[in-house]
């Protein structure tokens, strides 16, 4: 298992595309900050950016034994609908993604992970946000029961993969991040499946061969 790298916590800039000259918040919130960043352009200008300074968050892909997929139907309150979701969470202060993942995973599906593997990285919003989300694999997974917050409302499914997979490719998910991790999990197993074929392929014409030139 690789080191997750570790995110930008909240407040901090890399500075790696330019100065910040200042920055003040305009709203704190329990989970995200809104500030107002002077930011020097390449060309010495200083311009104003809004920005959502987040801590960070996970997204999990549970899988069973049978290669169904563990989804949740979460009630978001922004969207105004109930969506059909991976498991996913905000990171606490000074949390591990990997620890993060497993404590979501249990919270909102009641599953424990007995294994769990890092996926891929990625920005949810960079235009405006911070957030950087860490994608996990989980496996061998055992029931435990959910450990909801009082005012979440989710319930868990286990899908099929051909199924869930149908719904991405009809485009009836409509969460970025479920939409992400998926994609690249069906195009991942799309290219170890081509590899198998290929290597069968070679072996049948080595095999071939060597029949030939007996």
């Amino acid at each position: 298992m690789r080191t997750v790298r570790g995110i930008v916590p909240r407040g901090k800039s890399t500075g790696r595309l330019g100065t910040m000259s200042n920055k003040k918040t305009l709203l704190h919130t329990p989970k995200f900050d809104v500030e107002l960043w002077k930011v020097v352009l390449r060309d010495d200008r200083v311009v104003d950016r809004q920005v959502v300074v987040h801590p960070g968050a996970v997204v999990v892909l549970a899988i069973c034994d049978d290669q169904s997929i563990v989804m949740i139907r979460n009630r978001r309150f922004a969207a105004d609908e109930v969506l059909l979701e991976l498991p996913a969470g905000t990171l606490e202060a000074d949390e591990e993604p990997i620890a993060c993942a497993l404590r979501e995973l249990e919270e909102e599906t009641g599953y424990r992970a007995g294994r769990i593997d890092p996926m891929i990285e990625f920005y949810t919003s960079p235009g405006i946000c911070t957030e950087r989300m860490f994608a996990f694999v989980a496996r061998d997974l055992t029931h435990v029961g959910q450990r909801l917050e009082d005012t979440e409302e989710i319930d868990v499914e286990i899908v099929p993969a051909d199924k869930i997979r149908q719904e991405l490719t009809a485009g009836r998910l409509f969460d970025g991040k479920t939409i992400a991790v998926l994609g690249t999990y069906f195009a991942m197993n799309a290219d170890n499946e081509n590899r198998v074929r290929e290597d069968r392929i070679r072996a049948d014409l080595m095999s071939t061969k060597q029949g030939g030139d007996e």
